[in-house]
């Protein structure tokens, strides 16, 4: 069982952009599976190695390897959204050790289904806990925040299709990972 409070067990690392190589702490967490390096690597080749201007919302952040990946690529703001009070403040302590961070990554200790309002976002990343079942209501939330055009990352242990609002663009098996980006259709007037 993990202690409260229990610090950094193991590293990730930035793995493209102006923090390339930076390492990330990641916690001993229940529920904590950040985003190894090939798959973020992968999700950036789906998406395109530079982000500048986009605004970005990770809304299950951890270790904060998907939004900080996106922010070192260009982003314009990027919110982290992490529920766990240590993983947001080791998060914190991140941001204000990489270069320019501070003035465009925002860390919010909360839940993740509240920061997912309209906000016009240009990419939004979903990794919940396997076990947490937030799937469903993650992307539904999602969906409605997202701006048309805009693309939405999911993670979970199956696949998911697309709807009527979103179109799958990308859909990659990585172990017991299903990896989906989906983008949010422009036509307004589909349900």
């Amino acid at each position: 069982m993990t202690k409260p409070g229990k610090s950094a067990t193991g590293e990730v690392r930035i793995v493209g952009g102006l923090w390339r190589r930076s390492k990330l702490p990641v916690l001993d967490r229940p529920g904590l599976r950040p985003t190894g390096d090939r798959l973020r690597e992968t999700l950036f080749n789906w998406l395109g190695q530079d982000l500048s201007g986009w605004r970005v919302l990770d809304a299950f952040a951890g270790s904060g390897a998907l939004g900080l990946e996106a922010a070192s690529r260009g982003a314009a703001w990027v919110k982290l959204v992490e529920r766990d009070a240590a993983a947001a403040a080791s998060l914190r302590q991140v941001v204000t050790r990489l270069p320019g961070a501070a003035e465009r990554v925002q860390v919010q200790a909360g839940d993740a289904l509240g920061a997912l309002i309209p906000d016009a976002w240009d990419l939004i990343l979903l990794d919940p806990p396997f076990d947490a079942q937030l799937f469903e209501p993650a992307l539904a939330a999602a969906t409605a925040a997202i701006q048309p055009g805009g693309w939405i990352y999911l993670e979970a242990p199956r696949p998911y299709p697309e709807s009527s609002r979103l179109a799958l663009h990308r859909h990659l098996k990585a172990g017991a990972t299903h990896a989906h980006l989906f983008r949010r259709n422009v036509d307004n007037s589909a349900p």
